[in-house]
């Protein structure tokens, strides 16, 4: 089974993902940006170039030719390296150029009116190239985007690095955050857990936040409310109505007996009675399991705490449930191995009772002939009761269920009396003594049932 990410997880994933991309969306942005403003200044400083010369060619139209060359070549080296040339309209030197412009890769001369910008490569190097034209003179200057590029560059070496950190450190604060924020909803979960139909009087802690986990306990509390009350009820309708139906039952069935031990009915009469004996002994006993659950529900049980030795109890028990096994041709054994004494804090009465629900389970659903046999293990941490068989064995289907109150696994078993309140009165008994209980079984070869009872001391079992 796929397992699922925390919502701690989730929202961090998101918050992550969703910072990364703001984050390349915003540095693409930003490198964008800067490239433009750095290419936008470096036109700006060639235009003020080509002004200045435009500056300095009308200053000196009235001074000689070689005054004139002598002056343009000392602006050009003083600015851009010389790359400057001047030419006519037909693409002729108007002037001598520098040395340095005579070597550069001129692009094509196009002769609009205004300034035109292009881009070239000159050895290995970008240069951004400004050709104006006005009449009767073409005016073209180069400038290196070197100095551009480096900038660049060291730009997106810091985005390289910065992006990550600052990713990293959004993910991790964000995860924190986030935990913090969802603590109560695993104190909840935890409560949540915890509470059974046993314990339905706990409640949800309630974080005083006035937000939706402030709510959603409150809520949950008050539906806790309800079904406590509702549960409360049904525990005791329950108790009350078995308590009301054992005076007519055992009116009903005095009748029948009486009835029964008259000689003068006829035989018809006297099997009508004695069905009804019967009939009113299986719904006093289901009356009489029916109680003690709810006696159970309502925490009213009364255990008389002593010293008991298990080995004796279960052998005990062992003799008695012997005769109903050798009615069913089942051949019932007891063996005791232990290390130690099997003597532990528990109530006598509810444990034979226990011991008894077991023996009578594997009698009933093991076909004849079979095999029952019955072992107590005493060793440094505990007393092991195993009560295995031959019989029908529970499907895994059934198998987590075994221990409800009224279930009936499978039709084969329809055939076999009870109510279904067995097991789990046998449950409740063994939680009562802090013991486990473990079923192995398989079908058609039998099952094992399996009751572990710790040595514990007399305050922890009292206090039950």
């Amino acid at each position: 089974m796929k397992r699922r990410r925390t919502i701690s997880s989730q929202l961090t994933i998101w918050y992550s993902s969703v910072l990364f991309v703001s984050l390349i969306l915003f540095g693409v942005t930003m490198w964008f940006t800067l490239d433009h403003t750095l290419v936008a200044g470096r036109t700006r400083t060639l235009e003020r170039r080509a002004d200045r010369l435009g500056d300095l060619l009308r200053s000196t139209e009235s001074e000689p030719d070689v005054a004139r060359a002598n002056k343009f070549l000392a602006f050009a080296d003083a600015t851009g390296g010389g790359l400057i040339q001047i030419l006519h309209e037909d693409g002729t030197l108007a002037r001598p150029s520098p040395s340095a412009a005579e070597s550069f890769p001129w692009p094509r001369l196009e002769t609009p009116q205004g300034d035109r910008l292009q881009e070239i490569t000159f050895s290995d190097l970008p240069y951004l190239v400004l050709t104006r034209s006005s009449p009767g003179i073409i005016v073209r200057m180069a400038a290196p985007l070197e100095g551009n590029r480096t900038i660049l560059r060291a730009f997106s070496q810091g985005l390289t690095w910065t992006i990550p950190a600052l990713l990293l450190v959004s993910a991790l604060g964000g995860y924190i955050l986030s935990r913090r924020a969802l603590k109560p909803v695993d104190q909840i979960t935890a409560a949540a857990r915890s509470i059974t139909v046993s314990n339905l009087a706990e409640r949800l802690p309630v974080p005083q936040t006035a937000d939706e986990l402030q709510r959603l306990s409150e809520m949950h509390n008050a539906m806790l409310a309800r079904l406590e009350t509702a549960v409360n009820e049904l525990k005791r309708f329950t108790s009350d109505a078995s308590h009301e139906l054992r005076s007519p039952l055992s009116f009903i069935r005095t009748v029948a007996e009486v009835a029964a031990r008259n000689p003068k009915p006829d035989p018809a009469s006297r099997r009508a009675f004695e069905e009804i004996i019967e009939e009113c002994g299986k719904a006093g006993r289901l009356l009489e399991d029916m109680l003690t659950l709810a006696r159970a529900d309502a925490g009213s049980a009364q255990f008389a705490f002593e010293p008991v030795d298990l080995t004796q109890l279960v052998s005990a028990v062992c003799d008695k449930a012997r005769v109903v096994a050798a009615a069913r041709d089942h051949t019932l054994t007891f063996s005791s191995h232990s290390a130690r004494p099997a003597t532990v804090w528990a109530d006598y009465a509810s444990i034979r009772r226990l011991i008894w629900i077991l023996l009578d389970n594997a009698i009933k659903y093991t076909p004849s002939p079979g095999i029952i046999q019955v072992s107590v293990n005493a060793k440094d941490e505990g007393v092991l009761i195993t009560v295995e068989d031959t019989g029908i064995g529970v499907s895994s289907s059934d198998l987590p269920h075994i221990f409800g109150r009224f279930y009936r696994a499978d039709p084969s078993r329809s055939n076999v009396e009870g109510a279904g309140l067995g097991l789990s009165i046998a449950k409740w008994i063994a939680d009562a003594h802090h013991a486990q209980v473990q079923v192995e079984t398989k079908e058609k070869v039998g099952s094992a049932f399996q009751i572990s009872f710790p040595f514990m001391a007399v305050g922890l079992i009292t206090a039950v």
